[in-house]
């Protein structure tokens, strides 16, 4: 008996067989693309400043498409233009690479700068 339902496949309105790979939906959370965004923006900097915080990313997703926005720390002084632009490019690539979904923007914020200089100051003191 063909096409029964035991055997894998499903037949279309029309008669014709539906392979079972083409059947269905994938489905990826806002929260998995949003991590996917916060580890890629990690590697695009290297490293995260002491006393700062990791990059967070927030992500809206609408069919196969991500709109994703980064807050992040940096060390000052550094090329902060050069490190956004790295962070942009990188949580592009990996979100499209890992998840399948087209980027058309990275909003990326820096909230906060870390200087080496008073970080090293602020340490030499005594209370």
């Amino acid at each position: 008996m063909a096409g029964g339902a035991g055997d894998g496949s499903a037949a279309a309105v029309d008669g014709t067989r539906i392979a079972p790979g083409e059947r269905g939906a994938t489905v990826i959370a806002d929260r998995v693309v949003a991590k996917i965004a916060a580890q890629a923006a990690r590697e695009a900097l290297g490293r995260v400043p002491r006393d700062g915080a990791p990059p967070h990313a927030s992500v809206v997703v609408h069919q196969d498409s991500a709109r994703v926005r980064i807050s992040l720390d940096l060390d000052y002084p550094s090329d902060i233009g050069g490190q956004c632009g790295a962070v942009r490019h990188r949580v592009a690539e990996r979100v499209r690479a890992l998840a399948g979904m087209d980027v058309p923007e990275v909003d990326v914020s820096v909230e906060r700068l870390h200087s080496a200089h008073t970080r090293g100051a602020a340490e030499g003191r005594i209370r």
